[in-house]
């Protein structure tokens, strides 16, 4: 049986096939819609939902008729075994009728589209769309039968065992109750149902076995009565098919005892009419129960009946006994060894295979172009080498050898670098890079490099000799940056580079504090000696300030802001600096009460385009993420929260 019959997923029915796809359809189409929006999105809207429904069953019907076997494509006996099983002709319609319901689901699609292009209003696309919705699930519910029937199909494919039909087999055939499946139980692992009655098996059964590291499949199938094919129940004919369509080994079971309830003369009668079907067939007929009686015990008119039943050509009369696993194995291996033979011998019958293969095939040979014969030359340094003898002490030393000398595996290390061909023997444990500074050695490598670059060291000597890098405009450059001029500029470029540097880092570093609380200029504290140098830097005379300081006993601590101030003060009025109190920043140098309301308001004006733009500023509270995508996408579902 094939493996994808199997995997067949359910199939629905049709009620719960209309509440799938219309629950999937009200889920992920838009459900909102509105008198005010435009016609041309007011069609789009319902031509969507009337799209998305005929795709959801299409989809469903597509997954159901790819799922099922095409019961035309199938092996002989697989087919007949639908066919008694299900009824071939019923399963036909039951697809076909999926298959039209499909394709009037796609019509019906494509008709109210086009009907819905040309919507005038909301209501005329709305009931459009209840129509053509209305349709589809009238055509699903009409499958209600068919869906039914092709579920409890899928049922019982499921149960039912896999057969390959290519592969070794052995068929057990015969009357009920006659010991096939005691003969399947010893010879597998197969777990059958074994009982002192007749018609236990019902349906087939398969063991699998190993002889001769081949797999054999075991099949044992209904017991058979002996009467006309039209008669037999469903039963019955699997055997049958399984006899008629399997290439195999049959085993026919006979019980000489006629504890089965079915006499000798009726054993042998019911294989006399199913002979027919053995045709091209190797034929073990097993006497089974031997502990019971042997052929040898019956009378003679009983033993020449039995061995009657030989005239099939390859026929062969075994006897065995499942209860005391008498000969059980022996007729196993029988068995497979006969179904070996016939299955080489129906290869070896197929000459117009063989000779198509050979045709393929073309063997070389020398031109004759005389009679002189031309054996193989073996040279005699092949002919004189001694055969490897591990007690011989003169033996030459293996590889294997001195890898157990020097500890075994796992300590000694093959040298890989024993056997490279160098000029000197040093060289073979030089380190070689395959990589070097990004790049690869070996795409530089050059077998001339050496002579090469002694060719370059003495054409660069030779240059050097004769003057040619000798240059009077070298002489003088160097002889300007020794001045202390140049000294000196080549310091002041330094400084600059250095200063770019250092302003470049305080901007990355205002930059990334963005919009985070800083500390206050107010608050910032800076010494007297910080304030004298970044003036002098910044190119300022400090002389006076130097002097100002001399004067006093400490230095106060005081703001930024405060020493400039203090600074301006000192230089118009030539007093000695002092430290002054907290400065207005918003009034500093506006001493009229007008023009500091004006100011005020000029303040505000300014500050308006920024609030206005709603942009940050320090005191604003930082949002890295404004739009999360977890909650402003999707729509939420019945008890699905993962896509909120």
């Amino acid at each position: 049986m094939q493996l994808t019959w199997k995997n067949i997923p359910a199939v629905p029915e049709a009620n719960d096939l209309l509440d799938i796809v219309l629950n999937r359809t009200q889920r992920q189409t838009p459900t909102i819609i509105r008198q005010g929006f435009k016609i041309t999105r007011i069609r789009a809207f319902y031509m969507r939902k009337v799209k998305f429904t005929a795709e959801g069953f299409v989809e469903k019907f597509d997954a159901i008729l790819q799922s099922f076997p095409n019961i035309n494509d199938l092996h002989p006996f697989h087919r007949d075994l639908m066919d008694t099983l299900y009824e071939k002709n019923h399963y036909k319609v039951s697809l076909a009728s999926v298959s039209k319901a499909k394709t009037l689901i796609e019509k019906i699609s494509r008709d109210y589209v086009r009907l819905l292009k040309f919507g005038q209003s909301l209501f005329q696309c709305k009931e459009l769309k209840r129509a053509g919705l209305g349709r589809m699930a009238t055509v699903a519910k009409k499958l209600k039968d068919p869906l039914a029937y092709l579920e409890q199909v899928r049922q019982h494919l499921g149960r039912l065992p896999s057969i390959d039909p290519s592969t070794r087999t052995l068929v057990i055939c015969g009357y009920p109750n006659v010991g096939k499946s005691s003969f399947l139980r010893s010879v597998t692992k197969a777990d059958v149902d074994v009982q002192p009655y007749a018609f236990t098996t019902k349906s087939l059964y398969v063991g699998h076995f190993d002889y001769k590291y081949l797999r054999f499949q075991v099949i044992d199938t209904p017991g058979i009565l002996d009467r006309p094919t039209e008669e037999m129940n469903n039963i019955e004919m699997q055997s049958i098919y399984a006899i008629a369509h399997l290439r195999s080994c049959i085993l026919y079971f006979m019980d000489l005892s006629e504890q089965c309830g079915f006499s000798i003369e009726d054993q042998v009668k019911l294989y006399n009419s199913i002979k027919p079907l053995f045709a091209n067939k190797s034929v073990l007929i097993v006497a089974n129960k031997a502990d019971i009686i042997r052929v040898e015990d019956l009378d003679e008119d009983r033993q020449q009946l039995v061995k009657s039943m030989l005239d099939v050509p390859g026929a062969e009369l075994v006897q065995a006994s499942c209860y005391d696993q008498e000969n059980v194995m022996p007729v196993r291996n029988k068995a497979c060894e006969k179904l070996l033979a016939s299955r080489m011998e129906q290869k070896l019958k197929g000459a117009a295979r063989v000779s198509s293969v050979l045709n393929k095939i073309h063997v070389s040979k020398p031109q004759q172009r005389d009679d002189v014969e031309r054996p193989a030359c073996i040279p005699d340094a092949v002919k004189s080498v001694k055969k490897y003898d591990p007690a011989d002490p003169d033996r030459p030393k293996l590889a294997r050898d001195i890898e157990v000398e020097n500890g075994g595996p796992g300590v000694y290390n093959v040298d890989l670098k024993a056997k490279y061909l160098l000029e000197e023997d040093e060289w073979k444990k030089d380190v070689m890079p395959e990589v070097l500074d990004g790049k690869n050695v070996y795409d530089y490598l050059d077998p001339d490099i050496a002579e090469k670059l002694q060719a370059l060291e003495r054409e660069e000597e030779q240059l050097e000799k004769e003057g040619f890098y000798d240059s009077d405009d070298d002489d003088e450059a160097n002889a300007y940056l020794s001045t202390p001029e140049a000294q000196e500029i080549r310091e002041k470029a330094e400084w600059i580079r250095n200063k770019q540097k250092t302003m470049i880092n305080d901007a990355r570093q205002r930059k990334s504090l963005n919009n985070r609380a800083i500390l206050p200029r107010s608050k910032l504290t800076r010494s007297y000696k910080d304030m004298e140098s970044h003036m002098h830097k910044v190119g300022h005379d400090t002389s006076v300030l130097s002097a100002k300081k001399d004067s006093q006993h400490r230095e106060p601590k005081v703001s930024g802001a405060d020493i400039m101030r203090a600074s301006m003060i000192s230089d118009a009025n030539s007093s000695a600096l002092q430290p002054v109190g907290k400065s207005d920043r918003l009034h500093a140098g506006v001493n009229d009460g007008m023009l500091r309301s004006k100011a005020e308001r000029i303040a505000k004006l300014s500050r308006r385009a920024r609030n206005l733009d709603a942009r940050v500023g320090e005191s604003d509270r930082r949002i890295y993420d404004e739009m999360p995508k977890h909650l402003n996408s999707g729509k939420r579902g019945i008890g699905k929260t993962q896509r909120r």
